[in-house]
Order: C-alpha cells, then structure tokens, then sequence
C-alpha cells in the first residue's frame, strides 16, 4: 500500500522538494525517475527521502495528489470568473490550449501518463484513477450547474459529458507531446471550446 509519512521536523522545506520532485516525476515518469535523479534534484540523500516520504513510491503518490490539486484549483478559479458554467467548461479548455508563460516540464497530464505508465502498478494505477474521477467529477458538476439554470437541456446527460470533455482534453494533451504541435493546439482547443458552448440553449 502506498503509505503517508508521518510528520516529523526536518531541516527542509516540504513544499520546495514537493515542487522540485513533481517537476521531475512530470518530466521522466516514474520509472524514468531514478534514486540518484531524486538526490540530484532534491539535494538529500537516500536515507532523508526515505525518511521524509517512506519510498520513492509514497513520494511519487504525494506529487501526484499535489498536481491534481493544483489542476482542480485552476479550474475552480476559472469556473469562479466566468458569467455561467459552460462558459467556464470553455474557458478552462481554452486556457489548456495557450502556450504557457513558463515552459512545463511537459505538456502532457501527469495523471495519463502514470496511468500509461503503470499497469503493472495497481497502486499508483488507481491513485492516477482516482484524481482522474475527481476531476470528471467536477465537470460532472459543472454541467450539472448549467442544467439547473436552464443553459443546458434536460435531456443532457452530465456524467457522459463529462466523461467526454474529460477524453476530449486527455486527448488534446496528449497531442501537444508532438514536435508539431505547437502551432495547432490553440485551434484544437477553440474547437473542443466551441463545442462546449454549442451545448448551450438558445
């Protein structure tokens, strides 16, 4: 089982290897990511990593838990400054479309290529699962929203649009791993944006 550590004082900052280790894991993978790339990253040793997170696995599972995290809160921020709900739906995928400020350590999402990754890991296979149906979750909701305030039929269905919206982006970042695909995405995600707000009725 994928254990948490326990908390304990350290002479580190717990964020700051958080952020450095999520970058990496990102970047290589988990299994691209060995020991040493860790201690090279994270300046500690073996033993002090073992310590702080019981495994290579467990801080995998945190930086993974933490990337889900700051994906959802995004989407609550942009659900929050739009005027209705698939309003919002449209705006988070077209933000996924915009070449970042700041280069990511990839353009594809964290939790598709664990779960890629990791068939042979159930653990880590059902952590990616599970902050996969969180997120369709919150899309579920947000359909759901738009259905009670009229801007979406009745006859919707907002768990399978979420499901599909959910697919629709796995896939649209899935893509933007392409050496080709830099001039392309924001068209792409206009598209996937468009047919959200088609959804709406008139």
């Amino acid at each position: 089982m994928i254990g948490t550590a326990m908390a304990r004082k350290a002479g580190y900052d717990r964020e700051k290897v958080l952020d450095k280790a999520l970058e990496l894991f990102w970047a290589k993978g988990y299994h691209g990511t060995s020991l040493k790339d860790l201690e090279v990253a994270l300046d500690m040793r073996p033993g002090s990593i073992y310590a702080a997170f019981g495994s290579k696995e467990g801080l995998f599972a945190e930086t993974l838990r933490l990337y889900a995290d700051r994906s959802e809160q995004q989407f609550h921020q942009t659900m929050a400054a739009a005027e209705t709900p698939l309003a919002g739906l449209a705006a988070h995928v077209r933000a996924l479309g915009r070449q970042p400020s700041m280069p990511a350590p990839s353009r594809a999402c964290m939790l598709v290529k664990t779960l890629l990754e990791t068939p042979d890991d159930p653990d880590l296979r059902e952590l990616a699962e599970a902050q996969m149906r969180r997120i369709e979750t919150s899309f579920a909701t947000a359909f759901r929203a738009a259905q009670n305030t009229g801007q979406l039929g009745a006859d919707r269905a907002p768990d399978h649009l979420a499901s599909r919206l959910q697919a629709g982006i796995f896939g649209l970042r899935a893509y933007a791993q392409r050496g080709d695909a830099a001039g392309r995405m924001t068209g792409l995600a206009e598209s996937l944006a468009s047919d959200i707000e088609a959804l709406a009725q008139s």
